[in-house]
């Protein structure tokens, strides 16, 4: 039996990997509570058109960071892990535009390519062009939009990298953390002109269909993740409690360690939500409670449509989906061609999968009836791509508090919570350090590397 145990509070992916790396070497007791009857949290895939397993939110992590590529490796799904086929995503402006190669993010790092597109007019592009003669800029407001804007000028923000970055964080990036975009804050900081810099990097071109696969998932789906990791862990000792909610933690009474449902353990690690942070440390660590209670948060809404193959416009082949910039936006943010994006997303009576994105930061959706969300999306498809849809099948998926909006010096906010934590009480998920499965997972093997060093140092 081991002597000192760690209790985890939520299976999503950040407690997994740390619930996966507090196990590896067997001398800590670990047991992790999960209100739900599933591990993975927001990763979930559900059959749809005919397929066993079509994501109901994220379809992919990135490939081009170790961490999630790392564990699923570890946990044996190397082997099943697919990346999306080369076909170049667009930019809804009037029409569709195809994104610029040469782009990090959406900063561009060719100048050609940009001159080139009709997304951008030529004023925009004579603004952006001046950008490696500009001075370098004060990055104190650490916000993305300020920093894109004061660089290359309105339009190259709105866009394409407000397009881009605020599709992936669901956000409006002039109230968004730069320094919580590592890829952009690495420019900004480390450059006099981000333009130069963005040439120099390996990863630009990202968004177009010459740039090299940066994402992988498992043919059955990002959660699948999820589950192996768990699958590994319960293999190596892990105690998983599912449908098993956790209320208060609250000092033991021995004076030594936390107690929770009913059992004591030496750490705690808590990797929900904020929200949900805040409510299980009311007791044990009201300070960090209340700044955790003010976490802001983003909700989403996935609307996944199976189009039959005779409505499907030839036009719009080689296109793994689009964006809308947030002048444009009616109702969705983001379109992806599922079945053009990922091959195995082919369904077996033909046609494509669509998946519609809709909400973001200061867009609220979730007050909204199926009914309606459908109609709206059928409505922005028609003005996007000139074809009213009759979809053979339609998914709604609504994920509340779906992204965590980091706003700008979020850093410091996290260090002034974690600086109230009581000993032995950890903190992990994408509310804190890093949003995105790669991030997460990193996280959760950072705390619990450090909360396996804080048990075995008590006598």
């Amino acid at each position: 039996m081991s002597s000192r145990s760690v209790a985890i509070v939520g299976a999503g992916i950040a407690g997994l990997a740390a619930a996966e790396q507090l196990t590896r070497d067997g001398d800590i007791a670990v047991t992790l509570f999960e209100r739900s009857d599933r591990v993975g949290g927001k990763l979930i895939a559900s059959p749809f058109a005919g397929l066993a397993h079509v994501d109901e939110s994220a379809d992919a992590f990135l490939a081009r960071v170790p961490d999630a590529t790392n564990l699923a490796s570890t946990v044996g799904l190397s082997e099943s892990l697919v990346h999306p086929e080369a076909v170049g995503a667009a930019v809804w402006h009037d029409q569709l535009h195809p994104i610029p190669d040469g782009l990090l993010l959406g900063v561009p790092g060719k100048l050609g390519p940009l001159a080139r597109t009709g997304l951008i007019s030529w004023k925009g592009k004579l603004r952006a062009a001046l950008e490696p003669i500009l001075p370098r800029q004060s990055l104190a407001h650490d916000s993305v939009g300020q920093y894109v804007r004061g660089r290359f000028g309105t339009e190259v923000h709105e866009r394409l990298v407000d397009a881009l970055v605020g599709s992936i964080y669901a956000t409006d990036t002039d109230q968004f953390s730069l320094a919580e975009v590592p890829q952009l804050h690495a420019l900004a900081s480390g450059h006099r002109s981000a333009l130069l810099a963005a040439s120099r990097t390996r990863s630009a071109g990202t968004a177009s269909a010459s740039a090299s696969p940066i994402f992988a998932s498992p043919t059955s789906g990002v959660g699948a993740l999820a589950t192996a990791t768990a699958d590994h862990a319960v293999a190596a000792g892990l105690e998983l409690r599912l449908d098993n909610p956790v209320g208060t933690i609250r000092e033991a009474g021995s004076g030594n360690g936390w107690e929770l449902d009913g059992q004591q353990f030496d750490a705690v690690i808590v990797a929900t939500p904020a929200d949900a942070a805040a409510s299980t440390l009311s007791a044990a660590a009201p300070a960090a409670a209340q700044g955790l209670a003010g976490a802001e948060t983003a909700d989403v809404v996935l609307v996944t449509l199976h189009i039959a193959a005779d409505e499907w416009p030839d036009r719009l082949a080689g296109r793994s989906g689009y964006l809308i910039p947030k002048p444009m936006q009616r109702s969705i943010t983001a379109v992806s061609f599922g079945t053009q994006k990922w091959a195995h997303w082919a369904p077996p009576s033909g046609g494509q999968i669509l998946r519609v994105s809709l909400g973001r930061d200061g867009k609220p959706v979730l007050h909204l009836s199926d009914e309606d969300i459908i109609a709206r999306v059928l409505d922005d498809l028609q003005l996007h791509l000139g074809v009213r849809f009759t979809p053979r099948e339609v998914r709604v998926s609504r994920w509340p508090g779906a992204f965590a909006q980091y706003r700008p010096h979020h850093r410091r906010w996290v260090d002034g919570i974690e600086a109230t934590l009581p000993a032995g009480i950890f903190l992990a998920g994408a509310s804190y350090r890093g949003i995105g499965v790669p991030a997460c997972i990193r996280n959760g093997q950072i705390i619990a590397k450090t909360s396996a060093e804080f048990v075995r140092s008590l006598t």
